[in-house]
């Protein structure tokens, strides 16, 4: 006797209402390359709990759009003014980036637009090609499993913090680069990794969180030499937009990236974060007009 539709379980969905797929459904049962890089990408970024659920529903469509187009983007700025007369040098840009009207700086604070844009502009082929690496590296793996809107919001977040944090703290210096983004992934997956390091492969959580430590430690390093002591000449370039990106990485890029395949709107942390980040961009606001020490 067949049985009534109506009385049977509804197949599950995400939270975006996509169905799930069954392992019936697959032709031979058989694991395509797509379905063991899934695997593979699965146990890096997932929790033990999550990962059948993500296996459910992953495919290699839609691609990481996102962190492709964003790194596509700053690649073409560095190339443009690399070669922009009368720049014509890769090792470390001077005069371009300078003038560009990317790039932050404590004087034109009144446009906007640069407390985001800084992050298309590069020092040079090191600066770049640093970044470039940690953000491909991290933020195509986050993005295949987390999707572009979340990926792009805590890239943008760390950006946005980054160059704010600098206008408080160090309201004198320049900003270029797109490190507050990447530290903003940083900051997050690594959060991801301490707080479900027994259900994250405990050998390798031990070398996911030394990789980063290792990563930021030397990265702050170079930073800070390059604020404090280099000799060279030009404006000096803030160090303070890579705290502001971690910051922001391990307060709104965790809830983004803990709540895999759950209603952020229904998670109380999120609003937390929503409205601490609120708070912060309202002061400062509120700095950059009426107290801060830059002309």
């Amino acid at each position: 006797m067949a049985q009534d539709p109506e009385t049977l379980e509804p197949f599950p969905v995400d939270r975006d209402g996509i169905q799930f797929r069954r392992e019936e459904d697959k032709p031979d049962g058989k694991l395509g390359c797509c379905d063991k890089f899934q695997h593979s990408l699965s146990k890096w970024m997932l929790p033990e709990n999550k990962r059948d659920t993500y296996l459910e529903r992953a495919n290699c469509c839609p691609p990481p759009i996102f962190i492709i187009l964003i790194s596509i983007g700053e690649l073409a700025v560095f190339i443009y003014y690399a070669v922009w007369k009368p720049q014509k040098q890769w090792i470390t840009l001077d005069e371009g980036i300078w003038t560009s009207p990317l790039t932050y700086k404590p004087e034109f604070r009144e446009e906007a637009w640069r407390f985001i844009s800084y992050m298309f502009v590069h020092a040079g082929v090191e600066h770049i090609v640093g970044n470039l690496f940690m953000q491909l590296l991290l933020g195509i793996p986050l993005e295949l499993v987390h999707k572009g809107f979340e990926v792009g919001m805590v890239y943008l977040a760390g950006v946005l913090a980054g160059s704010l944090a600098s206008s408080i703290f160090d309201p004198l210096s320049a900003l270029v680069g797109a490190s507050g983004g990447v530290y903003a992934l940083l900051g997050g997956y690594f959060m991801n990794a301490v707080v479900n390091f027994r259900e994250m492969l405990p050998v390798l959580g031990v070398f996911r969180i030394l990789a980063i430590v290792i990563i930021v430690g030397t990265d702050f390093g170079f930073a800070l030499y390059r604020r404090f002591f280099s000799g060279d000449e030009g404006l000096r370039v803030s160090f303070v937009a890579h705290f502001g990106g971690i910051v922001a990485g391990m307060t709104i890029g965790y809830v983004f990236f803990s709540d895999y395949n759950e209603k952020l709107l229904k998670d109380p942390r999120f609003w937390i974060c929503i409205v601490g980040f609120v708070l912060f961009l309202l002061f400062a606001v509120l700095f950059n007009i009426f107290l801060s020490p830059a002309p």
